[in-house]
């Protein structure tokens, strides 16, 4: 029988799988647009009450907020931010920890 971590890993990595397959999809039809995870699902911290919190960035605040209402449509995060390429690169580099600690564990979604 496999244990608790085996089987939490196991959920984990087939989660990523389909989110990064729908969030693929999503972000094909926003050109320019990129999907982030972060929070515990992005560091595999996670539990049965975390949810899927989402960055959308794109090269325009416009887009980010296009790409953000997609991937809410199309229900694949609880929590979506959307921010412009130039924003996004600002808050990871910046003194934040917060943003800092978002950047150093945001993993991409709409790429393999």
């Amino acid at each position: 029988m496999p244990s608790l971590a085996a089987i939490r890993a196991q959920r984990h990595s087939a989660r990523l799988r389909a989110l990064r397959a729908r969030a693929a999809e999503v972000a094909a039809s926003q050109p320019g647009g990129e999907v982030w995870l972060f929070g515990s699902m992005a560091r595999g911290n996670w539990d049965g009450c975390s949810d899927v919190d989402l960055l959308a960035i794109a090269p325009s605040r416009q887009q980010a907020d296009a790409l953000a209402d997609a991937l809410l449509d199309a229900r694949l995060g609880d929590d979506v931010l959307a921010l412009s390429q130039e924003r996004w690169q600002q808050l990871k580099q910046g003194d934040d920890p917060y943003w800092r600690a978002i950047g150093r564990d945001a993993l991409r979604l709409d790429q393999p």
